[in-house]
């Protein structure tokens, strides 16, 4: 495991709408391992969600994906229950909630302000979906140079191709690609 006093791990889009749609309990159980462990090793836990402002005024008619996502009725605001991170993941008092409006943790967001207060260099992915919010903090990160971490099985993805090319060949580049259980041994 990384240096606690250095280190975040990152849980992006474990909420409620995301999760009902993605359906693989064994993902959110390898992200419930994960946290259970981050927390017991002082790490610092942050929670990322994507949720919108009713009316979605930061959707653009260009964004094809939220553009379909608020052209479609679902709710996708901040208050509503697709958006809240998953009871099974719930934050504890004191674990940031990150609220972002696109498919990076960074983009829309506050992450970076709270990562830099705290010191944070090195950064431990997990989310649903490999291919979404994974993949697009995992390029966003290693531009700002943290040193980075991904949880292959706190990870998951419609497709599992998607998903096995992703943790086997492209994040290997950039980050240091295991599994919850060597992570935490």
């Amino acid at each position: 495991m990384n240096d606690p006093a250095t280190t975040a791990l990152l849980l992006m889009d474990f909420q409620q709408g995301i999760v009902e749609r993605l359906g693989d309990p064994g993902v959110l159980a390898a992200a419930g391992s994960a946290l259970a462990a981050a927390r017991e090793a002082g790490l610092l836990v942050v929670h990322v969600r994507v949720a919108f402002r009713p009316g979605y005024p930061e959707v653009s008619p260009a964004n094809a994906s939220f553009a379909a996502l608020a052209g479609s009725g679902a709710d996708f605001t901040e208050s509503a229950a697709p958006t809240q991170v998953h009871a099974d993941l719930a934050p504890r008092a004191g674990e940031p909630v990150v609220v972002k409006r696109r498919v990076s943790a960074f983009t829309g967001s506050d992450l970076e302000v709270i990562l830099r207060s705290r010191g944070i260099r090195a950064l431990v992915l997990a989310g649903l979906s490999t291919s979404g919010v994974v993949l697009s903090t995992l390029r966003e990160a290693a531009d700002r140079d943290y040193a980075l971490t991904v949880l292959a099985d706190a990870c998951g993805d419609g497709d599992p191709e998607v998903h096995r090319v992703l943790t086997e060949k492209v994040f290997p580049r950039q980050a240091g690609v295991t599994t919850v259980a060597a992570w935490t041994a």
